[in-house]
């Protein structure tokens, strides 16, 4: 009768166990293909587009780009940085500040030490108070935080009809689509279509929420001149400048990568070793069996 009872109980619970698991699997499959589908279509049958919140999604959807530095294992294109630096100082620094960027942080990265400290002293910084307690003017340091366009949020805006030019430090992690939508808006101005009104001061861009922005076009063939050579294409330059712009906004990037690949080797290894020690080490505890006369006694002895 025990025996009996014991076994029923054992039934029981494995079904319990079973119905559980299986209800958890059906759950996360379910879930999962939701949000596969809403990936890849946007939509969801009988309930409606699903819109991300973010203003960016009312403009046209940018293009995927092949990014050199996109892949799990890849790189900032250091060369491109550089040449995307030169752009944002020559071309994107009149209006945009980097406020997050210092000059110590390109080094090694796009110049040399000499470089920097050579672009930093070209800048006079307010330092101050003296002996005398006034403030003074003094050349740049590796220490110094790049300098903003305008000394305050109202000059910015005065100087550019009452629009506020935003920080570019983090704008790549800040817009929906990154790079893709940065490169997009910048090489995307077009004339208006027909019947398309636009207010006086505005320019037309598909990929801007309302399509239509305050900042003029400001990318054009031949604008810079690369120290490498390299033609200074729209795109090009465009690309440069973005990819300048993601490496700002992911200064870790490369030392982040480097460290999952240590993380992943470490991890397979840890793995290996467990699934050896499983096979091998534990194969004569699992394969034990414990009869049905043992249990009897441990049972008498225990209740």
């Amino acid at each position: 009768m025990f025996y009996s009872s014991l076994s029923v109980f054992t039934v029981i619970l494995q079904a319990f166990l079973d119905s559980r698991a299986t209800l958890a699997s059906a759950t996360l499959f379910a879930v999962g293909s939701v949000a596969w589908y809403t990936h890849l279509y946007g939509s969801l049958p009988f309930i409606g587009e699903v819109h991300a919140n973010s203003p960016a999604e009312e403009g046209l959807h940018p293009p995927e780009y092949p990014w050199s530095h996109s892949g799990w294992l890849d790189s900032f294109d250091h060369a491109s940085i550089r040449r995307g630096y030169q752009v944002y100082r020559e071309v994107c620094a009149a209006c945009h500040s980097l406020d997050r960027i210092a000059w110590r942080n390109l080094v090694g990265v796009s110049h040399t030490v000499d470089e920097v400290k050579t672009m930093a002293e070209e800048v006079e910084y307010e330092d101050g108070p003296n002996d005398q307690g006034e403030m003074f003017q003094r050349p740049g340091k590796l220490s110094d935080y790049m300098p903003p366009p305008y000394p305050n949020e109202e000059a910015a805006r005065a100087s550019n009809g009452g629009a506020l030019p935003p920080d570019l430090s983090l704008i790549v992690k800040a817009r929906h689509g990154g790079p893709n939508y940065i490169f997009a808006l910048l090489t995307g101005y077009r004339d208006p279509p027909a019947g398309f009104e636009i207010r006086e001061g505005m320019n037309y861009n598909p990929y801007f929420p309302g399509n239509a922005i305050s900042m003029a076009r400001v990318l054009f063939d031949g604008l810079v001149e690369y120290d490498d050579g390299t033609p200074a294409t729209t795109s090009q330059m465009a690309k440069d400048v973005v990819t300048f712009l993601n490496w700002a906004a992911e200064p870790e990037h490369d030392e982040r990568k480097k460290a999952g690949l240590k993380a992943v080797i470490l991890f397979s290894a840890l793995t290996a070793i467990s699934l050896y020690v499983k096979r091998f080490k534990w194969s004569l505890i699992k394969s034990r069996k414990i009869s049905a006369c043992y249990l009897l006694h441990f049972l008498e002895v225990h209740l």
